[in-house]
């Protein structure tokens, strides 16, 4: 059976960036931090990510092409200690979020064990564009 793509629909003109996005989306899907997104006002977003034990430094955070990339990388040092039983292991990720046209990253802070990202999305513009239409001029 063939997949199906944005493309195969001749209603979706222009949409193949957005297919592109969902496969960037689909392969991100890991379950490692757990997260929350909740909507702040009409027109605001947290995202919050559980990650105790990182401290800022161990944290990054980017927006690459239209995705907003967390990553961790906590440092070993139990080098010089003793584990009876080790259950907390140093561990890295990375969760990556699409972010859609006029969504900007504001300010991000780091509270008990949890990372908040506060996005805003700006209010969309209601655009009517009128298209003239000519018509051709049979030549006699």
């Amino acid at each position: 059976m063939a997949k199906l793509t944005l493309a195969s629909y001749p209603h979706m003109l222009g949409f193949e960036q957005l297919e592109r996005l969902l496969e960037r989306t689909a392969k991100s899907s890991e379950g490692y931090p757990p997260f929350n997104i909740e909507q702040t006002s009409e027109f605001s977003f947290r995202i919050s990510l559980a990650v105790a034990g990182f401290a800022e430094d161990d944290l990054a955070i980017t927006v690459e092409d239209r995705q907003l990339v967390i990553r961790g990388r906590q440092t070993d040092d139990g080098d010089d200690r003793i584990f009876l039983h080790r259950g907390i292991a140093a561990r890295q990720f990375q969760r990556s979020f699409v972010l859609a046209e006029g969504v900007d990253v504001g300010v991000a802070e780091l509270e008990n064990g949890l990372l908040h990202v506060d996005l805003t999305q700006s209010r969309p513009e209601t655009v009517v564009q009128t298209i003239p239409i000519s018509s051709k001029k049979k030549k006699g």
